[in-house]
């Protein structure tokens, strides 16, 4: 913004600029010239005066080559006798046309002819011409306009500065605008402008601050709504367990009272999350945390009749995704899996090294995805909420990864995952 002011203010000066001392210009020229005519005629004057000044039918010639010398151009008098006195010149046509009794200036080739016509003289009309060369026509031009010229030069450079000058009191105070929108836009909510600068700028920082306040009051209320809800499901849970207690086989108790546990600590990590201020990125094992979730779901994919494939590196495989992030991402992976497949479908897990972090992918023979955009959040084309894919898209893109879908070798879905490996420090 500045270079562009910077650019504008030197253009519209210097086109003021070239309006006024071009003419002005042209007019010093013009002034020096016919300064230069003037003083030429006042002497051509002059020594018209020692022509006619002659006594009866004589002409004092050696007078009238002492003044022609004597004068500061060149003068030369054409006497109407045919005799020259003065400087040597020709006799042009200009010089036979002021014989005739008319005073004349006339242009040659390096300079101008002042012809003065002496009626009256002795031995009839006599001439006095004075030649101007073009050195005494333009003497001082060229320093005038020069001088008009580094005017000009020094107003387009001070405007250029003055517009410089306002510009970084505009620009200052926007960046410090684009800083703070910035800090916000990474999560920093106490992110705050001090508004300054002109009135509409001063202007966009309130209304920036004000933003940011009523940003921070929808998530923290958003937090609050969230953490109710997951806080309502507490009591649903705790009829469930008191129902687990009472079955009379103590088997299939303890397999339920297991199931409610974990479904308890699901919730639980939903409230702790939802009051937490912001998502801090932390790491964790992904060789362990993928195999106790695949170990977890084998054992309804035994009940189902469903093969799994486990494809597992070797750990630690440490990616920057918290425990509980990973294993919900996994959790609703194969929970799709469950969900939109028959039962005795077969589905695979594989998780290996790669550079810079590790790939996950979960594969499934069954009819693929039921939607042409699987990854909107809410879309679904089984009739579930539409939450699994993008809660595996969101935990990728949280470590600095991605997610792709494909179709699997079985003609099924396949998800692949990429989880950046945690920044050391000094990497």
């Amino acid at each position: 913004m500045r270079r562009w002011l910077a650019v504008l203010t030197a253009a519209t000066t210097s086109l003021v600029l070239v309006a006024l001392l071009v003419p002005l210009a042209l007019l010093v020229r013009t002034a020096a010239e016919s300064g230069a005519a003037e003083r030429a005629s006042a002497e051509a004057e002059s020594v018209a005066v020692a022509v006619g000044a002659g006594s009866g039918d004589a002409v004092d010639v050696e007078t009238l080559r002492l003044t022609a010398e004597r004068a500061a151009h060149p003068t030369t008098v054409f006497l109407g006798d045919g005799r020259v006195v003065g400087a040597p010149a020709d006799r042009s046509a200009a010089v036979e046309l002021a014989s005739r009794g008319r005073s004349v200036t006339a242009a040659v080739p390096g300079g101008r002819e002042i012809l003065v016509a002496v009626q009256g003289a002795p031995g009839g009309t006599a001439v006095v011409r004075v030649f101007l060369g073009d050195g005494e026509l333009d003497r001082g031009v060229t320093r005038v306009q020069a001088g008009l010229l580094a005017l000009g030069l020094a107003l387009v450079g001070l405007g250029v500065l003055v517009a410089d000058r306002l510009a970084r009191a505009v620009i200052r105070p926007v960046s410090a605008l684009a800083g703070v929108s910035h800090r916000l836009a990474g999560g920093d909510l106490a992110a705050r402008t001090v508004p300054g600068g002109p009135p509409e700028v001063h202007a966009v920082g309130l209304a920036l601050n004000h933003l940011a306040e009523r940003i921070t009051g929808l998530l923290a209320e958003e937090r609050e709504n969230a953490a109710d809800l997951s806080h309502r499901l507490r009591t649903p849970l705790t009829g469930l367990r008191l129902e687990a207690e009472s079955l009379s086989d103590p088997e299939e108790a303890a397999r339920i009272e297991a199931r409610v546990d974990a479904l308890e600590r699901a919730v639980t990590a939903v409230i702790t999350e939802a009051r937490r201020r912001s998502r801090d990125r932390g790491e964790c094992d992904a060789a362990a945390v993928v195999g106790d979730r695949v170990a977890f779901w084998s054992v309804l994919a035994e009940d189902q009749g469903r093969s799994v494939e486990l494809e597992l590196s070797p750990g630690p495989l440490p990616v920057a995704v918290a425990a509980g992030d990973l294993a919900a991402c996994v959790d609703a992976l194969l929970g799709n899996v469950f969900a939109h497949t028959d039962e005795g479908v077969s589905f695979g897990v594989r998780l290996a090294p790669a550079p810079g972090g590790a790939v996950l992918a979960v594969t499934d023979a069954g009819p693929g995805f039921g939607t042409a955009a699987p990854l909107e959040r809410g879309e679904s084309g089984a009739g579930s909420t539409g939450l699994g894919l993008d809660i595996a898209r969101r935990t990728a893109e949280s470590s600095g990864g991605a997610l792709a879908l494909a179709a699997s070798p079985a003609g099924g879905a396949s998800v692949t995952l990429f989880l950046a490996a945690p920044a050391r420090p000094g990497a």
